[in-house]
């Protein structure tokens, strides 16, 4: 299995795209990921593959995403906003597109509307031979919904959002077998607190994080999805530091999985 670690995990625009892809290199990343509106996209999609880390996934743009579910013509623009980055990934050939249901504790009701749209989306991907994968917020009925209304999309499990927006859910036990991608981080189990923090920096118990992924026969990247800033934990650590640090939680989760594995076989 590689280790991944989110694109700007250091902080937006702090080091240049070469700076980032040598340190992806250096402490043995071997995947990352990106925001499908990213102006660079291209060019830093070439200059991994140049080096042979791979773009697993892009991550969809979300502000704004609650519209997708309103009757108002005018909150077609969110479904433009997600056709927009399926195009993003099928130009630079990445598999998967990361894709928000909604946002927030007040996030609005499934609706026919939101059905259409997200119907759409799923069609629009398949055509462009890009998957779709859902990553979980705050609510279990939208990504219920979507999971038993279009099964050729995949699951993206966010652990740090598990954690901290789903008031003890858990989510792999009812959609594991539909894992496709990974978003790995730590937080402090606190209501909104999402700090995108290093594993084993916090509150996580990520052995068992390891257990559920080991058990849904999950073979991709162990992806972290982490942002410097967001805790202050990392103010003080160079580049080489965080990155460093990054690689060494990511391979002992990868390496508890695997440890796993082996045991059940």
């Amino acid at each position: 299995m590689k280790i991944g670690i989110s694109w700007n995990a250091y902080g937006d625009g702090e080091l240049s795209i070469k700076e980032q892809v040598s340190l992806l290199k250096k402490y043995g990343f071997g995947a990352t990921f990106a925001m499908s509106d990213d102006p660079e996209l291209d060019i830093i999609t070439d200059e991994l593959r140049c080096e042979n880390i791979s773009p697993d996934t892009c991550h969809a743009p979300f502000k704004g995403i609650n519209r997708i579910w309103s009757d108002n013509p005018e909150s077609d623009d969110a479904l433009r906003m997600l056709k927009d980055s399926v195009d993003a990934c099928a130009r630079n050939s990445i598999p998967v597109d990361v894709v928000h249901l909604s946002s927030g504790d007040n996030a609005p009701r499934v609706s026919d509307a939101g059905y259409r749209r997200f119907r759409k989306l799923i069609d629009y991907a398949e055509y462009n031979g890009v998957k779709i994968a859902f990553e979980n917020q705050r609510k279990l009925a939208n990504i219920a919904f979507a999971f038993e209304e279009f099964p050729g999309a995949g699951f993206c499990w966010d652990v740090g959002h598990e954690a901290c927006f789903a008031d003890g859910r858990e989510y792999m036990p009812l959609f594991g077998s539909r894992l496709i991608a990974l978003h790995i981080h730590d937080n402090f189990a606190v209501h909104n607190g999402d700090l995108h923090m290093i594993p084993f920096d916090a509150g996580l118990d990520f052995k068992k994080v390891a257990l559920h992924i080991a058990k849904s026969g999950f073979e991709g990247t162990v992806m972290l999805e982490l942002m410097r800033h967001t805790s202050g934990a990392y103010e003080d650590l160079s580049p080489d530091e965080y990155y460093s640090k990054a690689a060494a939680a990511a391979g002992r989760i990868r390496d508890t999985i695997i440890k796993i594995k082996s045991e059940t076989t």
